[in-house]
């Protein structure tokens, strides 16, 4: 479009370039935000990496927290230790003489009685053994009736010569011929009867080796009835002696065998109580007490063996298992308790924060720990009552004003579940 102004044509020309509306719009946005962000910052500072408790302590304001009243309860100090079950008494059966092993009477996990039968070896040898014995002592037997007969004969004959010799009808000698002879007729049955013994002896070491043919489960302690843990041989196995057969197991009691660190094995003693878990049941526990405490540490580790003795009347509980064995190592039934999340440390000093609530401040109280169990702790000095801060502690310096607000729904149930 040409306009005059005077007496020169003034052209005008505008651009109506779409890019350079949008770039000039862009900038001003961009620049509009920046000083916006700018003056937010220089009114209420860097608030996004703070809580609202920390922005309340940074503009001097009370702080908001929760508290616990202190209270008194029971508090044990208890342990944990770890280990395996074992059997209280525990062998294996095994022949005292070699053969095949032709019958086995019990199998993994069959019930044995004191002195029963539970396995067979061939006994045809030893059967034969026992015959020629009992043969032989016949024979003894009866050399020793023959010795005895004739010693009668000859004892008859020296008499009748010691009378003859008497009325000075028989002469010296033959008294003392006839005399030798009884005397010799004596001796044979002496020897006769040895023999006798010597041949009922072999009899009996024969029926001895015969009887070891029969093997039995045999103890002396405990109750009556135990159980198989291991088969280790098949029937028909030749056997040498002392080749072991079965394990025999005794189930009730069961042994807990843990190893105690050196600074909780003063603190243990036989008689005290414990209680048993193990991860097959992991929904049970099992009373036990402990019943023997090794007299020596290990020097490797500086641990000693500790041996706890769990009934097993179900037999529910086997050997092998791995044992979890808790021990209540103190106890206090009238102890001033406060949640562990109450402790502090300010300026190297462990204390807690308690709650005045008509004043709505806080004071740093200096204590001293006793037992600790799970998440509360005994107070031993000084005397504490009122409340604790539980949430927000960590913010407050001694004489805070706070803001006590109310404990939400999960943290009433854990109050109300820990008194």
């Amino acid at each position: 479009m040409a306009c005059s102004r005077g007496s020169f044509p003034i052209v005008q020309v505008r651009c109506n370039n779409p890019v350079s509306k949008i770039s000039k719009t862009a900038i001003t946005i961009i620049v509009l935000a920046v000083v916006i962000g700018g003056g937010r910052l220089l009114f209420y500072g860097d608030g996004a990496s703070s809580s609202p408790e920390e922005s309340a302590a940074q503009r001097g304001g009370p702080i908001a927290v929760e508290v616990t009243p202190v209270r008194q309860g029971i508090v044990r100090d208890l342990r944990t230790f770890t280990g395996t079950l074992i059997s209280q008494s525990q062998f294996e059966v095994a022949p005292k003489i070699g053969g095949r092993l032709e019958r086995l009477a019990v199998n993994i996990g069959d019930p044995v009685e004191r002195n029963q039968l539970v396995a067979e070896l061939d006994d045809d040898e030893f059967v034969q053994q026992v015959e020629e014995a009992r043969a032989e002592l016949q024979v003894a037997q009866a050399n020793l009736e023959e010795a005895r007969t004739a010693t009668q004969v000859t004892q008859r004959e020296y008499e009748r010569v010691q009378t003859l010799r008497q009325q000075r009808i028989a002469s010296e000698s033959e008294l003392d011929r006839t005399r030798a002879q009884f005397l010799a007729q004596q001796a044979k049955v002496k020897v006769a009867q040895a023999q006798v013994a010597q041949r009922q002896a072999a009899l009996k070491t024969a029926e001895v080796r015969l009887s070891y043919t029969r093997v039995r489960a045999s103890w002396q302690n405990g109750d009556g009835l135990r159980v198989v843990g291991e088969r280790f041989v098949d029937e028909g196995t030749m056997l040498a002696a002392n080749t072991s057969i079965i394990s025999v197991l005794d189930l009730d009691p069961l042994i807990a065998v843990v190893f105690a660190a050196e600074r909780d094995y003063a603190r243990l003693r036989i008689g005290q109580p414990a209680m048993i878990t193990v991860d097959a049941l992991p929904r049970r526990s099992f009373p036990a007490e402990i019943v023997r405490l090794a007299p020596l540490l290990r020097e490797a580790s500086r641990q000693a063996r500790v041996e706890i003795r769990v009934p097993n009347p179900e037999s529910v509980l086997h050997p092998g298992m791995f044992a979890r064995a808790q021990v209540e190592l103190d106890r206090e039934d009238e102890a001033v308790i406060v949640p562990i999340a109450a402790i502090v440390r300010q300026n190297e000093r462990q204390g807690v924060f308690i709650a005045d609530l008509e004043q709505k401040t806080a004071h740093f109280v200096e204590v001293e720990l006793g037992i600790t169990e799970g998440e509360q702790a005994q107070i031993i000095a000084p005397a504490l009552s009122g409340h604790v801060v539980t949430l927000g502690q960590h913010l407050l310096d001694d004489g805070a004003a706070i803001n006590v607000s109310e404990p939400t729904a999960g943290d009433r149930r854990l109050s109300s579940a820990a008194r």
